[in-house]
């Protein structure tokens, strides 16, 4: 089984930083690509940040600018989030997608980790 930890969501005023963190164990063989998203309450889930293996990374463009994803190692990914808006206040998931063979491609989802931006 595969299982993803978040960590460091909070409560930051218009302006501040945080840093969000998100590391997979279990039975991962081959990562493609590891990735943040986002959701408020009546709204889509949407994809704030990803990177792949390979390095290649994809923001928002609502983030772009003020956010950085980067993987400290083979299981972690790590969100630096500056200048940080009320808009941006969501609860941010950690998604893996993973390749095992005899199974092809995977998707696992964190359990969330809520960010709130106010003053």
């Amino acid at each position: 089984q595969v299982q993803l930890v978040e960590s460091g969501g909070g409560l930051v005023q218009p302006g501040g930083s945080l840093r969000l963190s998100c590391a997979a164990s279990g039975s991962i063989l081959s990562i493609n690509a590891m990735g943040w998203y986002r959701q408020v309450p009546g709204k889509e889930r949407e994809l704030v940040a990803s990177i792949t293996t390979g390095g290649s990374t994809r923001y928002a463009d609502s983030v772009k600018g003020r956010f950085t994803i980067s993987r400290s190692n083979r299981n972690t990914v790590s969100l630096q989030m500056n200048s940080l808006s009320p808009e941006d206040t969501a609860l941010y998931y950690c998604k893996l997608d993973h390749w095992r063979p005899g199974t092809g491609s995977l998707i696992n989802w964190g359990q969330g980790t809520q960010v709130t931006v106010s003053s």
